[in-house]
């Protein structure tokens, strides 16, 4: 069964700079609604869980009536219970309106932005706040502009080399748990948990504040996350990839991200790897396959199976 997240009002109204009115109740629906047709009386489709966003299309039609008959209208749009209304351009609901707002006990809000900006931002911020997400052991850090999900066995070193890309100027998302949230069909972004953020734990030296030790410029609260590098202990018997044509897919939350396997052992340089392999995973984005094209500067034939999608589930739980 599906987890439901909510968001509260307040931090809508903090987050787009709106004016309470009259308000009390938590919003679980990312998707917003324009009265419309509700305005003439059709409810077939009336969602009550969305916001509803007032603007001047709604006030003009409500100006061609009297007091009494803006206040039957939405009277009868109130009844049906929406979690919020929020009225754009600065309009206010004459006193009638606000006396079936209280009667409905509707919270109503103000905004001076036109409708479109309030609605993208309203949107764009729900989208975010009531993403599907879980939260996994790793580390997540930005390396050249990639955002690269560490993961792997505890005391495999994915924190000595987090620690090490800090050093070399890349940044620090999340360490040893990393919240992940849904944002679309194909993004998924990555962040750290507010009570251990910024915080690192090194065996042998304790717990560092990544923040206070190499400054604001090491760290960011939050990071699409581009691909997987999964670190395992270097296995002799076990045949690691060498060329890169395969492409190698973890699923989560329904997505497939590209993951990489590193087998560690004393004398590989961590750092610079995730580092190369965050510069190569960008280059494929952008089309072009290195191993790919050297095969074919060889004259060799490309089979489609030698590059097809393999999804492999190689999650730390």
């Amino acid at each position: 069964m599906a987890v439901e997240y909510s968001v509260t009002l307040k931090k809508i109204i903090d987050d787009l700079s709106l004016s309470p009115l009259y308000m009390p109740i938590r919003i679980i629906n990312s998707n917003i609604s324009r009265p419309g047709l509700m305005l003439t009386g059709y409810f077939d489709f009336f969602d009550t869980t969305r916001i509803l966003v007032f603007g001047h299309t709604e006030f003009s039609y409500l100006s061609r009536f009297g007091i009494e008959q803006q206040q039957h209208v939405i009277d009868s749009i109130f009844r049906l219970g929406p979690p919020a209304v929020i009225l754009c351009r600065s309009y206010e609901f004459n006193d009638a309106m606000m006396h079936s707002a209280e009667e409905h006990n509707i919270p109503i809000l103000q905004s001076a932005d036109t409708t479109s900006s309030l609605t993208a931002g309203i949107v764009t911020l729900l989208s975010k706040e009531l993403a599907p997400r879980i939260t996994r052991h790793g580390v997540l850090v930005e390396v050249y502009g990639e955002g690269c999900l560490i993961i792997g066995d505890s005391g495999v070193g994915k924190s000595e080399t987090a620690i090490e890309l800090m050093k070399r100027g890349h940044r620090l998302i999340a360490d040893d748990a990393v919240e992940i949230r849904k944002i679309d069909n194909h993004t998924l972004i990555g962040q750290s948990p507010q009570n251990i953020r910024h915080f690192v734990e090194l065996r042998g030296v304790g717990i560092i504040n990544a923040r206070n030790l190499f400054g604001m410029g090491s760290i960011k609260l939050t990071e699409k996350i581009d691909m997987v590098i999964n670190l395992e202990l270097w296995d002799g018997k076990k045949a690691y990839d060498r060329m890169g044509l395969e492409n190698e897919y973890m699923e989560i939350l329904s997505i497939d991200i590209p993951i990489m396997t590193i087998p560690v052992k004393p004398g590989r340089n961590l750092s610079n790897i995730i580092e190369v392999a965050a510069m190569n995973n960008r280059q494929k984005k952008m089309g072009y396959n290195a191993a790919q094209d050297l095969l074919t500067s060889l004259g060799m034939e490309i089979d489609d199976e030698m590059i097809e999608k393999r999804v492999v589930d190689n999650w730390d739980k």
